[in-house]
């Protein structure tokens, strides 16, 4: 129907999810020098697989041209995902029995976040970050860090090295890969017979229910289900065995995975997360295809406060130059008319523009110095964390707005 081919499985029948329009890369942030030269925008149309459930994008950019020596993402500028970090190092050390004798990889490891928490513990590390100025920040933090993509290729030549793991973990990485099976093959092939695999996603359900439009963005490829990632684990010879849901990312899962013939007895939260997907319609096409009703009435509800606000004659700024943002914004057309600038905490993106609509990204400072009305928050998964460190802005008067799952003042 598409012309296009499931990912996943293979399959042909993929049919319509939500169509974005066109968009630039999320992350490929402007500098003031190259402000006056084009942008590539590419399609953001996302696709459903009638086979296995899969939600997926078109390739039109390599993983190579998105995760380049200037990859603008930096984990370790989010306080409340350090401590997720933190808390999932200590739980899985006691869980599994960790030591000075195990070996801990992750996969997509960023800035050495998570793995730091390990090191702290004597535990023996290993990041897989392609990024190589955020694996550079990793190497500094004291985590030893390979700038490459993972693969069964790679997987093979650090296994023949000695080097299976123990624990073998991606946080948000699943998704950014187009070649799902070869990277679920290497998955297999670096984790120890008796090891235990965990990857944590954006849940697909919570995406549809939260109306979560803006997570489609060119670095995701796929859009995940305990229905689709068990499909494809199991085409590897992995078995998952355990899920927890999560919070974080406006609702996640993290997986607990072993090889099929593991003596690891499967618990009972997979047959129950598994039910309420189901439940939830995400065996049936129809709800797939009423979520782009759900993206433009949000796109309608956004504009029109941002039309009243400046009408009124109300200042809005923004806070967080993240890549859900930077979809809601180029999604309705949104440009410096309506959002005099946004701040973000890291200093990569300070000083440069946001893709598509260039508005100026600033540091939070900028705030308390113009003291707008408005404070759009763009990342709403981290909302409670934004407001508590902004709560200055209520002494002139100002208030927070968040787009998502549906348009809230406070």
């Amino acid at each position: 129907m598409t012309g296009i081919r499931c990912r996943s499985c293979g399959s042909t029948e993929l049919h319509d999810f939500c169509d974005l329009g066109m968009s630039p890369l999320s992350n490929a942030f402007v500098t003031a020098e190259n402000l006056s030269t084009g942008e590539v925008f590419f399609p953001l149309r996302a696709f459903v697989c009638q086979d296995c459930f899969l939600v997926q994008l078109a390739e039109f950019k390599s993983p190579t041209e998105i995760f380049s020596q200037d990859y603008a993402y930096f984990s370790s500028y989010s306080v409340s995902w350090l401590d997720h970090a933190r808390r999932y190092a200590e739980a899985m050390t006691t869980r599994l029995g960790l030591s000075a004798h195990s070996k801990v990889v992750e996969i997509a490891s960023n800035d050495g976040y998570l793995l730091q928490y390990f090191v702290q513990r004597s535990i023996p590390v290993l990041g897989i970050e392609p990024a190589a100025n955020v694996a550079a920040a990793a190497t500094e933090r004291g985590v030893p860090t390979l700038v490459e993509f993972f693969g069964a290729t790679l997987a093979r030549r650090l296994a023949e090295d000695g080097k299976q793991a123990d624990l073998l973990l991606g946080n948000n990485v699943l998704a950014h890969v187009p070649d799902i099976n070869d990277f679920v093959a290497g998955l297999s092939i670096l984790l120890k017979r008796d090891g235990t695999l965990t990857m944590e996603f954006p849940h697909l359900l919570e995406l549809i229910r939260q109306h979560q439009f803006d997570t489609i963005y060119h670095e995701h490829f796929s859009y995940l289900s305990l229905i689709a990632v068990s499909a494809l684990f199991q085409r590897h010879g992995l078995r998952i065995f355990d899920v927890d849901q999560l919070p974080t990312h406006g609702g996640s899962l993290r997986i607990y995975a072993c090889h099929a013939d593991s003596a690891i007895t499967t618990q009972p939260n997979v047959a129950a997360v598994l039910g309420a997907e189901e439940a939830g319609g995400l065996r049936d096409l129809a709800t797939y295809r009423a979520f782009e009703h759900s993206a433009r009435e949000i796109k309608r509800a956004f504009l029109q406060f941002l039309i009243e606000a400046k009408r009124a004659g109300r200042s809005v700024v923004g806070y967080g130059a993240a890549a859900k943002g930077n979809t809601l914004l180029n999604y309705a057309g949104v440009r410096g008319d309506f959002i005099d600038y946004v701040v973000d905490r890291n200093p990569f993106k300070q000083g440069r523009y946001l893709p598509g609509t260039h508005i100026p990204v600033c540091s939070p400072e900028r705030i308390s110095e113009t003291k707008p009305d408005f404070v759009l928050i763009l990342p709403w998964n981290l909302k409670g964390e934004i407001a508590e460190q902004l709560a200055e802005i209520r002494s002139w008067g100002g208030k927070f707005v968040v787009p998502i799952p549906a348009l809230t003042v406070f």
